[in-house]
């Protein structure tokens, strides 16, 4: 995907700044979400069983439900604990053809997974013995791994706490302090 340039890059970095400007209340002065939380996130997935093994055993989300789809008769809804009460979902659509995922308007560009110091590890030394292809920390990003599970989801696990972004606290009653 081509990157802007010169005069046109310019023109995106004024933009959102002035967004900023005029949309960017100061912690102080933002009203309280209407939101309690995130309930689960759900993606459709291509084979139950590969998804589970890839979720619990290899990251280790433990599955913690698995039913029928309520809205699709025959198709598996499943769930994994992603921690603080939130939950990572699937779908299967048996008899469906489903194109690879892929970056466009609408789609995820990535989930992002807040993981400790341990876990991160883990991961980085379950994906180097599998072969599965990521990237990160090794282009500046030091506290995150992006890579894709089965289905093409886009995943990063990111060794920063909830509510803070880049070592600043944006969420909560201490918002705008630095987590360092």
């Amino acid at each position: 995907m081509p990157q802007p340039e010169g005069a046109e890059l310019e023109a995106v970095r004024a933009r959102r700044e002035d967004l900023r400007k005029r949309h960017l209340r100061a912690p102080g002065d933002r009203p309280e979400t209407t939101a309690r939380g995130v309930h689960h996130v759900a993606f459709i997935c291509r084979d139950v069983e590969e998804t589970i093994r890839f979720h619990q055993e290899f990251l280790g989300f433990p599955l913690v439900e698995i039913v029928e789809n309520r809205d699709y008769r025959g198709s598996t809804h499943f769930f994994f604990d992603i921690g603080h009460g939130n939950l990572l979902g699937f779908f299967d659509f048996p008899g469906h053809d489903h194109p690879p995922a892929s970056e466009t308007l609408g789609g995820v560009q990535h989930l992002a997974l807040s993981v400790g110091d341990e876990q991160f590890a883990r991961a980085r030394a379950a994906l180097d013995r599998e072969g599965v292809d990521y990237v990160g920390p090794d282009r500046g990003v030091e506290d995150s791994l992006y890579f894709r599970d089965p289905n093409g989801v886009p995943i990063e696990l990111y060794r920063e706490r909830l509510g803070v972004f880049e070592g600043n606290v944006i969420t909560g009653p201490e918002a705008g302090r630095n987590a360092g």
